[in-house]
């Protein structure tokens, strides 16, 4: 009995160590969609009684009374730089790789702007606050991982979709860039001889992409953490706990190798059970009896960004169906125009509408968290992708099945109806995304649990070291072997030169006696 109680009290103990940590979420991407995954994090740990602390630079959409939220905003310069250069984007085909390039140069106010955040008065207040554990939102702002050198705390880095190759260098996950599609690319399995080309080309250029940024992180790092017992970033960055990855490769693909450090929570921003709709869009929604059609082309472009002509375009054919129509757009004074089957709304519950019953099309960019929702419950799509991943995604879900992708800079009034009706009225679309889900859901834990138990495991061993690869802490030439080829090359070529050295040694000494020989006998 007494050994029984101890085991309890101990139980006790354990859990109390862990429960009501004091946690920071620096999440200071410029992306209402990044934050809404960050946040999603953040409420999970809220709700298990964490204490969360905040840092972003947009007000949150989601919170919780134990979330203290710090809102440090971008300039009104950097503000406008950024919607010009939407519109900019909005306006012209994107690649993966243009959009890097854009953020490098164009946009390089979003990097900055995170930089700037750090010495800001409302954020500099954290430093008075004693925390157990930060949780980095990234995009491109690993420099901040100083600012938990200074609190001295463990880091878990919170990304937005599956491992891309910073993702797999900060965690020493392979790469396996022979089945493993570089992000926006579009293959079949097993990939064929020019898809494993093509993917070898994209992953080189992401690795110039890296070390073109890396150029600038290291440099900002320098700046805003000058101090000489500062750690290197290059330290800080083998020093990272974890990271949460925005996928579930069980139901998405490929299947590949992760290691203990990277932890799957796609979906995490999927509600267990719908909020309540507002009144007049539930009202909306359930008077649809031919069912709904919802259009979002998500939170960083907006609406007015696209060109008048497209957006009429949208406008004749959705005005035209016979399914109600619910349509993202901020401006309510200067809609698109006037039909008795179409809702403007310029902020809409995203997950909470596509949950419902009645929504039967998500008109998309194709933006990870939009795909996401849309998977998982069961909504087919149409895709029209404006930039960065989006053209991979939006290729990835038509290559499955789950709906039509289209450019939407070059639709018309016969394809984008064309597409639309053939999504909403071919069964195959609902069936083969209705399979996904089904396999989407189906989980030992649910994505909110495991951000709770993994986060807590770090919290109670501080860290978690003994989860690291050893590929972190080796070099490009140790992590290849190619010192060790390096030795058996040079083993072999001297293993040749000696060998030849010793038979024309050998045929001097017999050989060369023999003619010397016959020649003075012939003499």
């Amino acid at each position: 009995m007494f050994a029984a109680r101890c085991v309890f009290l101990l139980l006790l103990a354990v859990v109390a160590s862990t429960r009501g940590a004091n946690i920071l979420g620096l999440f200071s991407s410029h992306s209402p969609s990044h934050l809404i995954i960050h946040m999603s994090v953040a409420k999970a740990l809220a709700e298990a009684g964490h204490n969360v602390t905040v840092v972003s630079m947009l007000k949150p959409t989601i919170t919780h009374k134990d979330i203290t939220v710090i809102v440090v905003p971008m300039k009104k310069e950097q503000e406008l730089v950024m919607e010009n250069q939407m519109s900019v984007m909005a306006g012209q085909k994107n690649s993966l790789f243009s959009t890097m390039n854009r953020i490098l140069n164009d946009m390089d106010v979003m990097i900055k702007a995170q930089a700037e955040l750090l010495s800001d008065p409302r954020f500099l207040r954290i430093y008075e606050t004693k925390f157990d554990l930060m949780i980095l939102g990234y995009f491109i702002n690993d420099f901040q991982l100083g600012v938990a050198a200074k609190l001295k705390v463990p880091v878990i880095v919170d990304w937005m979709s599956a491992p891309v190759p910073i993702i797999e260098k900060f965690t020493g996950n392979p790469s396996e860039i022979s089945y493993v599609p570089i992000m926006g690319t579009v293959v079949t399995h097993p990939m064929s001889f020019f898809n494993r080309i093509e993917n070898l080309a994209k992953s080189l250029i992401f690795k110039y992409i890296i070390v073109a940024f890396e150029y600038k992180l290291f440099r900002i790092y320098k700046e805003v953490f000058p101090a000489k017992d500062q750690p290197t970033l290059d330290e800080l960055r083998k020093n990272i706990s974890m990271v949460f990855v925005g996928c579930h490769l069980n139901s998405e693909g490929p299947i590949r190798a992760l290691v203990p450090a990277i932890v799957e929570i796609g979906g995490i921003q999927v509600k267990d059970k719908p909020d309540t709709l507002p009144k007049d869009i539930d009202t909306f929604l359930n008077k649809s009896k031919q069912g709904a059609v919802f259009l979002s082309l998500g939170s960083n472009i907006k609406s007015s960004s696209v060109k008048p002509e497209i957006v009429q375009t949208l406008f004749k054919v959705l005005s035209g169906l016979k399914q109600n129509v619910i349509w993202k757009w901020e401006d309510l004074e200067k809609t698109p125009g006037n039909a008795s089957n179409i809702l403007y709304k310029n902020w809409l519950p995203q997950d909470d509408i596509l949950a419902h019953p009645n929504t039967k099309l998500f008109i998309t960019h194709a933006g990870k968290g939009g795909i996401t929702e849309a998977q998982y419950h069961g909504v087919p799509m149409v895709a029209l992708p404006i930039f960065g991943d989006q053209h991979g995604n939006a290729g990835v879900m038509e290559k499955s099945g789950y709906g039509v992708a289209l450019d939407l800079l070059t639709i018309t009034e016969d394809s984008l109806k064309e597409a639309v009706e053939e999504v909403l009225g071919n069964e195959k679309y609902r069936q083969a995304i209705g399979k996904f889900s089904a396999l989407y859901r189906d989980r030992p834990l649910t994505p909110k649990q495991l951000v709770v138990y993994w986060t807590e495991y770090i919290l109670k061993h501080r860290g978690a070291p003994h989860l690291q690869s050893p590929a972190v802490h080796m070099s490009f030439i140790e992590l290849n072997n190619l010192d060790i080829y390096a030795l058996i090359l040079t083993i072999l070529v001297l293993f040749v030169f000696l060998t030849r050295l010793v038979g024309k040694l050998i045929w001097k000494k017999f050989w060369g006696t023999t003619k010397i020989s016959k020649a003075k006998k012939n003499q």
